[in-house]
């Protein structure tokens, strides 16, 4: 994606639609973590591609390990961010790492349709992915999955408020 935070509507989609099964935590911050890679490059100056090694499944799912440790650790703090937005949920390490895993690997995937200097089955070389479906069509998925999960969110919010009588 052109721009990180283009991967947090998808997530928000996802999130919203698999609530009892993804925990959102980990699903926002490994839907983005891949993207230190480029960010650590740019910042650094290295003629390094922006979309390697940790834009291919194998690299991703170091992340997704690091991503679903991080959430796990931060989980108490967590827990109460997610309180404030009535979106508490129970978590175990097993959810939170698979739903990491899960981040990781749509980020892999929706960027594996844009960037040709990607590997996403490193460490055999190629893009199978490239071009099939077009970088608008992407662009346009992200940009309407974001309204698309707030309108799910404010629709979770509707139901509890009506459940809760007030």
């Amino acid at each position: 994606m052109p721009f990180t935070p283009f991967h947090w509507g998808p997530a928000l989609l996802i999130g919203m639609l698999l609530f009892p099964i993804f925990d959102l935590p980990a699903l926002f911050l490994s839907s983005v973590i891949v993207d230190l890679e480029g960010i650590c490059i740019l910042m650094s100056g290295s003629p390094l591609p922006l979309h390697g090694f940790f834009h291919s499944y194998l690299g991703a799912s170091i992340l997704g390990i690091f991503a679903a440790i991080i959430v796990d650790y931060l989980y108490r703090w967590l827990r109460k961010i997610m309180k404030l937005f009535m979106l508490e949920q129970k978590s175990s390490f097993k959810r939170i790492f698979y739903t990491s895993l899960f981040g990781v690997y749509s980020h892999v995937f929706l960027d594996s349709f844009l960037y040709g200097e990607m590997n996403p089955f490193y460490p055999i070389d190629g893009n199978p992915f490239l071009g099939l479906i077009s970088a608008n069509g992407i662009y346009w998925f992200s940009m309407v999955s974001f309204p698309l999960g707030l309108a799910l969110y404010a629709y979770r919010l509707f139901v509890a408020f009506r459940k809760s009588g007030k």
